[in-house]
C-alpha cells in the first residue's frame, strides 16, 4: 500500500488546468483593455447640451448633433447616449458597443478636427447591420461638417473632398 493521504497534499486534490492555475502561472497575462475609444469623448453634461443646439442629423438608427467648439486644431470629440425609451439596460449596453465599434471605423474617415458630435441612438441601431451603421455614420457626420463649416476630416480630403 500507498502512502496514506490525509489532506496535506494540496497538489494533488486540486484540478489541473483551472482558471486559478491559469492565473497563478507566470504565462498568465491579462488581456490589454479594448474597449477604448479611438476619440476623445465628451464627458460632461454641458458638452452634450451644448452640442445638442448645433446642427443636426436623423438616420434610422441615430440622431447626431455636432458643434464646432473653442479649439478647432484639436480632434474631434465623441459622446453616446441611449436612453431608457429604448430598452432595458442589457439592449442600452448592446446599442452603446455597437455604436462605439461603429465609430471607431467611422470617426477616423469622416470627424472634423474641432467638433463635438454626440450620437443619440434609437432602437434600430440594435438590430441594423454594422456596415449599415458605420456608413450612415461617415455621411451624417459629412454633412453635418459642411453645415458647421468645420474643416474636413483628413481622411476625407484624402479622399478628394467631401463625398
Amino acid at each position: 500500500m500507498g502512502p496514506a493521504t490525509n489532506g496535506s497534499d494540496a497538489s494533488a486534490e486540486r484540478p489541473t488546468g483551472s482558471v486559478a492555475d491559469a492565473r497563478a502561472s507566470s504565462a498568465f497575462e491579462p488581456r490589454a483593455h479594448v474597449s477604448a475609444p479611438a476619440y476623445p469623448a465628451l464627458r460632461k453634461r454641458a458638452q452634450f447640451l451644448a452640442a445638442a443646439r448645433g446642427a443636426k442629423f436623423h438616420a434610422k438608427a441615430f440622431s447626431l448633433q455636432a458643434l464646432r467648439h473653442e479649439d478647432e486644431r484639436a480632434p474631434a470629440r465623441i459622446g453616446i447616449t441611449v436612453t431608457r425609451k429604448v430598452g432595458g439596460s442589457v439592449e442600452r449596453n448592446r446599442i452603446r458597443r455597437r455604436l462605439r465599434g461603429a465609430l471607431r471605423r467611422a470617426a477616423p474617415l469622416a470627424a472634423a478636427p474641432g467638433a463635438d458630435y454626440v450620437v443619440v441612438a434609437r432602437r434600430d441601431a440594435l438590430n441594423a447591420p454594422f456596415e449599415r451603421l458605420i456608413d450612415e455614420l461617415v455621411r451624417a457626420m459629412r454633412r453635418l461638417d459642411a453645415k458647421i463649416g468645420g474643416a474636413p476630416s483628413p481622411a476625407s480630403v484624402a479622399e478628394g473632398g467631401l463625398s
